[in-house]
């Protein structure tokens, strides 16, 4: 059964955080909210949890009003980016606080709980380390103790409010790898806020993508990067340069060179901007069809380079090449670039 959210709306004084906002998440599905700061992310994942209130509109999963429900009966996992971990007891204590804090018949014996916490510190990788205290532990560890925390009490639905935010980027790469497989193991419903491009097109099934508290599109990773329904959302996913253009029979003339359209682009001919990515340009040396420009730094990094370029109308350009091009260039050479592809709203 899927967790769908109807037309939610919530506001902080006359600041619109979520401007009705539906989205539908389906069983065992992973989703990630991506957005710039105060894009409504969190606001969404905290009005799920239970922690925030909406103003209208609806939650509800396997059939069921959350919105009704008290923040205990929702049965959902919640992972914060600065762990939330109580200092004073071990990662095996942490982990078992949500079953001891059971009541009744629904608490576990202390043996069921003892397993339970065995089990889950052997899921996240942190076996013979339940008797450390979180101060004992790296970042890397201590965001793991707090997933176990979440899974100890079996939730329904799993959220995670940029879990990775406060670690490296080394760390960060590691646990977005063990996060999936986690997903994929326990085939919980997750909702993942991060405002990580990179890792929200590793992670998530599918990405929805919010602006001023809306939703400006929702798709696969491939679909939001490939096929962007606006400016916002390509710009958002990646490194853009911007060039005046002309369309012209279905292609946009740029410095006098046809570039092909991608799909989606407006055809109708007229003046317009054309966004290309930085690494979509061939450069070719002296008096060509293309930009005339002439080259200032050649900065190597890895396997591709960065080419500083000023435009002879005065404009600044910077656009990448593969490392071998980079290597036959010099600065103050005159060169023509040629974008292969260009998408114009």
């Amino acid at each position: 059964m899927p967790l769908e959210i109807d037309h939610l709306r919530k506001t902080f004084g006359k600041f619109p955080a979520l401007n009705s906002v539906s989205l539908r998440a389906e069983d065992s599905e992973f989703i990630a909210l991506l957005g710039p700061s105060g894009s409504g992310k969190t606001t969404l994942l905290r009005c799920i949890a239970g922690l925030e209130l909406p103003d209208s509109g609806s939650i509800r999963f396997q059939g069921e009003n959350l919105l009704a429900q008290k923040v205990r009966d929702r049965r959902i996992g919640l992972v914060f980016q600065h762990y939330a971990l109580f200092r004073h007891m071990t990662a095996a204590q942490n982990v078992a606080f949500g079953l001891k804090a059971k009541r009744g018949k629904e608490k576990p014996s202390a043996a069921v709980i003892k397993a339970r916490v065995e089990e889950l510190l052997a899921l996240v990788q942190l076996e013979g380390l339940g008797g450390r205290y979180p101060s004992q532990l790296s970042g890397g560890q201590r965001q793991r103790v707090a997933l176990a925390r979440a899974l100890a009490i079996e939730p329904r639905i799993l959220l995670l409010d940029e879990p990775f935010g406060a670690l490296d980027a080394k760390v960060r790469r590691e646990l977005r790898r063990w996060l999936r497989q986690i997903h994929e193991r326990t085939g919980l419903t997750t909702i993942f806020v991060t405002h990580d491009q990179e890792e929200a097109l590793e992670l998530a099934d599918r990405v929805a993508l919010l602006k001023d508290g809306a939703l400006e599109q929702v798709g696969t990773p491939e679909e939001l990067y490939h096929q962007p329904a606006t400016p916002f959302v390509f710009e958002f996913l990646g490194d853009v340069v911007k060039l005046p253009c002309e369309i012209v029979d279905g292609a946009a003339l740029i410095g006098g060179a046809r570039v092909t359209l991608l799909g989606g682009s407006r055809r109708t001919a007229g003046a317009g901007v054309a966004h290309v990515r930085p690494d979509a340009f061939d450069v070719a040396r002296g008096e060509s069809e293309g930009l005339k420009a002439t080259l200032g730094d050649v900065v190597s990094a890895g396997a591709s380079a960065r080419l500083d370029c000023r435009l002879d109308n005065g404009d600044a350009l910077e656009i990448r090449v593969p490392h071998d091009l980079a290597q036959t260039l010099k600065p103050g050479e005159r060169v023509s670039l040629r974008p292969r592809e260009a998408r114009v709203w």
